[in-house]
C-alpha cells in the first residue's frame, strides 16, 4: 500500500526500459498495468477497434508501442460504490507521439465516445474521454516535456508552473508540502 492506503507497488520491468526523468534511478516509466471495477462487456469492441487493445481473455486487454506497453483489467465492482478522494485513481493516462495526436481525437469521436477538444497543457497536450465502462482515460503527448522551461540539470528542484499559473504562485507555493530533492536523495 502506498501513504495513501491505494493497494500499488512499484514494478521494475528489465534493464531495457528507458528512464525519462534527471534521477535514473527515481525516474517513473509509466505503469504496470490498470484494473478497473466495472462491467468490461460495454468496453469490449470500442478497447479493440478504438483502441486497437489486444484481448488476452474476456476482461483483460494488453497495449503496447514502440518503448512501452501495459495491461488493462477489469474486475467486478464491489457492492457499495467507491468514494473518491484520497487514494482513489481519478483517470488513466495513455501516450501518444505529438504527431498523431489529433487524430487520436478524431479517431475516440469516430468510435463512439466524446473527446474534449485538444487541451493544451504546456509541458504536454491532453484528450479527455470515459471509455464506454465510465473510466475516464487521457491520450497524452509525449512532450514538449518538462526540460520547455527549466534546464534538464536543475529540473524538480523547484515548482515550475504553466504561464498561464504563473500569477498564482503566491498562493499555490504555501499550500504545497515541500518534497526531497532526487538529487540528495542518491548522493546519500
Amino acid at each position: 500500500m502506498d501513504a495513501e492506503g491505494r493497494r500499488v507497488a512499484p514494478v521494475t520491468l528489465g534493464a531495457d526500459a528507458e528512464a525519462v526523468g534527471p534521477v535514473e534511478e527515481l525516474a517513473l516509466q509509466g505503469f504496470d498495468g490498470v484494473r478497473a471495477y466495472a462491467d468490461a462487456s460495454p468496453s469490449k469492441q470500442f478497447l479493440e477497434e478504438t483502441l486497437s487493445f489486444e484481448a488476452t481473455n474476456d476482461t483483460e486487454w494488453e497495449v503496447r508501442g514502440a518503448k512501452r506497453g501495459s495491461w488493462y483489467a477489469y474486475d467486478e465492482p464491489p457492492a457499495e460504490a467507491g468514494i473518491p478522494g484520497a487514494g482513489t485513481v481519478h483517470h488513466v493516462a495513455w501516450a501518444s507521439p505529438p504527431e498523431e495526436h489529433e487524430a487520436w481525437q478524431e479517431r475516440v469521436a469516430a468510435g463512439g465516445a466524446h473527446p474534449t477538444p485538444v487541451i493544451d497543457r504546456f509541458y504536454f497536450r491532453s484528450i479527455y474521454f470515459r471509455e464506454p465502462s465510465g473510466v475516464l482515460f487521457e491520450i497524452a503527448t509525449i512532450g514538449p516535456g518538462f526540460i520547455v522551461d527549466e534546464p534538464l540539470e536543475t529540473l524538480g528542484e523547484r515548482l515550475s508552473l504553466p504561464p498561464n499559473y504563473e500569477h498564482l504562485r503566491e498562493r499555490v507555493e504555501p499550500l504545497l508540502t515541500p518534497l526531497p530533492n532526487p538529487r540528495e536523495l542518491v548522493k546519500r
